[in-house]
C-alpha cells in the first residue's frame, strides 16, 4: 500500500510526486512550525519544480478546507457519540482537534493537491 511508485506514498511521506527519492520540505518534521511550509525549490534528484506556477499552492487550501471539515466531524462523532459529551464539549474537542492536527492538515493538503497533478514515473532520477 505503502509501497514506493503509489500516489499514497507520496502524500503521507511528503516526497516528491515525480520520483519520491527526497523530501519537498525543508525539514521533514511537520511540528517544526517555523518550517512547516518551507519547501524546498525543486527536486535535487529528477530536477521537478515544486512551484509549477506562481501560487500553486493556494489551491491547497480548498484541499486543507475539506480536510479540516472531515476531521472536524471525525471529532465531534468521536466526542458526542462514543464518549457522550454535550454540545458543547464536542465544539471545544473539535476545536482543540483542529489545533493539535494544524500542521499535519497543512503538509498532507500540500501533498495531495501536487499529487492530483504530477504522477511518479520509475524512469525519472535514474543516475
Amino acid at each position: 500500500m505503502f509501497k514506493k511508485g503509489s500516489k499514497i506514498n507520496s502524500i503521507f511521506t511528503g516526497s516528491c510526486p515525480k520520483c519520491q527519492k527526497e523530501s519537498m520540505y525543508e525539514d521533514k518534521n511537520p511540528l517544526h512550525l517555523a518550517k512547516v511550509l518551507k519547501m524546498n525549490d525543486h527536486c535535487s534528484h529528477c530536477g521537478l519544480k515544486y512551484q509549477i506556477e506562481p501560487s500553486f499552492f493556494y489551491g491547497a487550501m480548498y484541499v486543507s478546507y475539506g480536510l479540516n471539515v472531515a476531521v472536524g466531524i471525525a471529532a465531534f462523532i468521536v466526542s458526542f457519540v462514543f464518549f457522550g459529551s454535550t454540545i458543547e464539549e464536542s465544539f471545544i474537542a473539535i476545536v482543540i482537534t483542529l489545533i493539535l492536527l494544524f500542521p499535519f492538515v497543512l503538509r498532507l493538503s500540500r501533498n495531495l493537491y501536487i499529487n492530483m497533478f504530477i504522477s511518479y514515473d520509475p524512469k525519472v532520477g535514474q543516475k
